[in-house]
């Protein structure tokens, strides 16, 4: 072998430590602060771990809900809006033709 070449110390991982991808305490208190992060956001859209199947039809009910709130809000900005708007628009287009072309 060449001098400038060295040889890296073996593993000592047995294949439980492999198949884990790391050693067990290490993987066991990751999993358990990971479950907490997903449990607290989970929490914050309304899940509940008692009765999971209700809380999933729950939130799409809210999605679906939530998605018409948003087109009667446009809607009603765009009426808003149109009440100003389109009586302008009218107004500038009658003077605009009635102005001599050059």
């Amino acid at each position: 072998m060449p001098d400038d070449v060295r040889e890296l110390p073996a593993r000592n991982t047995d294949g439980l430590s492999r198949f884990l991808g790391g050693s067990p305490l290490a993987v066991a208190l990751r999993l358990v602060l990971l479950s907490i992060l997903v449990g607290v956001v989970l929490a914050a859209i309304g899940f509940d771990p008692w009765n999971i199947l209700y809380s999933i039809r729950r939130l799409f009910d809210w999605i679906y809900n939530l998605g018409f709130d948003f087109i009667n809000g446009v809607w009603r900005y765009f009426l808003l809006g149109a009440v100003i708007v389109v009586p302008i628009w009218l107004i500038s287009r009658l003077f605009q033709s009635q102005s001599p072309r050059r």
